[in-house]
């Protein structure tokens, strides 16, 4: 039905930036020729406007339709004027397939902060964008940088999105299918009423917890299942998450 591949985390511009690591996750994803690429955030490391500069120019490699959303590292520096002139705007919306599925991109970033947080004008927003449709078979994610729920094997919780009670309870009461984001650098996958609450590892920097190497996600959504595979930077996959769609997890 639908296949999307999730980026995160590639801190352009960093000093453990690995090039070799973003250019073969693209090439990779352009392989799987997705219906849609979603990038969650920290796309450069301290939002300087030649880091986007250079972000622009891996990002337009991407061959599929690409949504993307900034992070906290994207909005150092007055990050996100360079965002919106060279990645894209920063609250945006893109439909594929006929308009099957409907993805949203939320802005979590707050400036030269490290936490994030919607607000109400965005809440507004997304409750209007997931409440709009009458289409029940209407696949519908959120794109944002900072996660709602916390990710396992991350360490003490902070940086985090303070509204996130709110915008949790609008994404459930609106029922959505899937939120994509980022930000721990750690692949996880949460199942909360029915939607699936998916944060991806670091494509490209070696800011990493433990084992863990650089990977991105894939979402094979059928009609009858939803897949998440976990695609790691040394070739190696599995598969994160795998459970009926808009019904509960089967694994």
């Amino acid at each position: 039905m639908v296949f999307i591949v999730h980026l995160s985390d590639m801190h352009v511009g960093a000093i453990n930036f690995r090039e070799d690591l973003l250019s073969d996750a693209i090439n990779r994803s352009n392989e799987l020729n997705p219906d849609l690429v979603i990038v969650t955030g920290d796309i450069t490391d301290n939002g300087y406007y030649h880091e986007f500069v250079d972000a622009a120019e891996y990002l337009d490699l991407i061959e599929s339709p690409m949504l993307a959303v900034p992070g906290n590292h994207d909005s150092r520096h007055m990050g996100t004027e360079s965002f919106e002139e060279l990645i894209r705007k920063r609250c945006s919306t893109l439909s594929v397939r006929n308009e099957q599925i409907k993805a949203i991109g939320l802005d979590s970033s707050e400036p030269d902060l490290d936490y994030g947080k919607v607000g109400r004008s965005q809440q507004k927003r997304l409750e209007k964008l997931l409440n709009k449709t009458e289409n029940s078979d209407l696949y519908k994610i959120i794109a944002l940088h900072h996660h709602l729920i916390p990710v396992p094997k991350t360490g003490r919780e902070r940086n985090v999105l303070t509204d996130a009670g709110d915008i949790l309870m609008s994404i459930i009461d609106g029922n959505a299918d899937l939120v994509l984001s980022g930000h721990k650098h750690v692949p996880h996958v949460w199942k909360l009423e029915n939607t699936a609450f998916v944060t991806a590892g670091t494509v490209s920097s070696m800011k990493l917890r433990g084992k863990d190497i650089c990977s991105f996600n894939t979402i094979d959504i059928q009609e009858e299942s939803v897949e998440i595979t976990l695609k790691q930077s040394d070739g190696n996959s599995k598969i994160l998450a795998r459970y009926e769609n808009k019904c509960k997890v089967i694994l």
